[in-house]
């Protein structure tokens, strides 16, 4: 009776870093395949349900290559555990909007981050380590010089693509939710450290020979969304230079 009067179901809940799911894969299908699954039963109780959104992964597709930006379109090649059970948590998606008629939407985006991130993720792992003048480890390719490509987004923004989409969406769909710029992880942590103040004390190393669930690009198509009128309100550099004052100023996020 709580929910039965729900309009829109916003499914956002999920098991994410894809070093966990290659450590140990069994909470991702838990979480992802089957979380789905009952978020999905839910919903098609609901009469008056408007729309069911799942909030789905860039990692979908797989590695892309330098100048590849996969539309919605696009097959999936899951590369890792987490990728895996977010593509099939997306299948399940779609055989309930053919099974059971229900009102749903796919939307995809890359990397988020903001305030209250956990310390496990890139960035406020690189601010963490920096406070603390410890090296930061970043994924690159096997010779060690170039390092991994990331598009990222702040968490305001990607809430604006929703509120945006709320007015334009079309059921059974696929969007694409991409910030402005795409960077690697290096000059990311370059601007993180000048941003601090702080010496450069990074290392690139080659995670992906010894561990093939890291890929090195991924990438998506945002013309779709930009083609309906949206486009990120809040700049990569600025959203970036508020998150990072913010763990400055709360130092026990970072669980010093």
């Amino acid at each position: 009776k709580e929910v039965e009067h729900v309009d829109y179901i916003f499914h956002l809940g999920a098991e994410t870093h894809v070093d966990n799911s290659i450590n140990n894969p069994e909470p991702f299908v838990v979480s992802n395949v089957l979380g789905t699954m009952h978020m999905l039963n839910l919903a098609k109780k609901l009469n008056n349900l408007k729309c069911f959104f799942y909030f789905g992964t860039d990692e979908v597709f797989g590695p892309a290559s330098e100048g590849v930006f996969f539309k919605e379109t696009d097959a999936h090649n899951p590369k890792n555990p987490y990728a895996a059970t977010k593509s099939a948590g997306e299948m399940l998606v779609k055989s309930y909007i053919n099974t059971y008629n229900l009102p749903a939407v796919i939307t995809r985006s890359m990397n988020i981050f903001g305030e209250r991130q956990h310390s496990e993720k890139f960035i406020p792992l690189v601010i963490k380590n920096l406070l603390q003048n410890k090296k930061t480890y970043i994924h690159a390719d096997s010779s060690k010089t170039i390092p991994g490509v990331r598009s990222y987004i702040h968490a305001r923004n990607v809430a604006q693509a929703y509120s945006f989409l709320i007015d334009n969406y079309k059921i059974g769909e696929e969007y694409h939710i991409v910030g402005e710029k795409e960077v690697d992880n290096l000059s990311l942590a370059k601007f993180i450290a000048d941003c601090l103040d702080k010496p450069y004390n990074f290392e690139l190393i080659d995670f992906h020979s010894s561990r093939p669930g890291h890929d090195l690009r991924y990438a998506l198509c945002g013309e779709k969304m930009k083609n309906l009128g949206w486009s990120p309100p809040k700049s990569f550099e600025k959203s970036l230079e508020k998150t990072i004052n913010w763990f400055i100023n709360s130092p026990k996020w970072l669980q010093f």
